[in-house]
C-alpha cells in the first residue's frame, strides 16, 4: 500500500512530485486530458506538505495559480487546506495551499 502524503518524508515527497510530473507529461502527450488533472491535482497537494501553513493568513484574498483573475478569500485553515470563498461567492470552497499565490 502506498504512504499518504503526510507520512512521508520531505525527499519522498519531492521524488513522488517527480514521478508525478513524469506521469502528467505522459498523459498529456497521449492527449489524455483527465488523467493529467488528476495528477495535476496531485502534484498540488504533494507541493502543500512541502510548505509552513502559518505563512497563510486567514482573511487575506490571494490568487489562484493556475486560474488568472480569480481570488481567493481565506476564512479559516485545516491542514494543508484554505477554506474560503473564490471570487467572493457565497459557496464555502477548499484549496490546497499550494495553488494560492500572494
Amino acid at each position: 500500500m502506498e504512504k499518504r502524503f503526510s507520512e512521508m518524508t520531505e525527499p519522498e515527497i519531492r521524488a513522488e512530485i517527480a514521478a508525478l510530473r513524469a506521469k502528467a507529461q505522459r498523459a498529456e502527450q497521449m492527449g489524455m486530458v483527465s488523467e493529467y488533472a488528476v495528477h495535476e491535482r496531485k502534484i498540488a497537494l504533494a507541493k502543500s506538505y512541502l510548505m509552513d501553513p502559518s505563512k497563510i493568513e486567514t482573511g487575506k484574498e490571494y490568487g489562484i495559480q493556475g486560474d488568472p483573475g480569480s481570488t481567493f478569500s481565506v476564512l479559516y485553515l485545516n491542514g494543508i487546506f484554505a477554506w474560503g470563498y473564490k471570487n467572493k461567492q457565497s459557496n464555502l470552497e477548499a484549496l490546497p495551499i499550494s495553488v494560492l499565490e500572494s
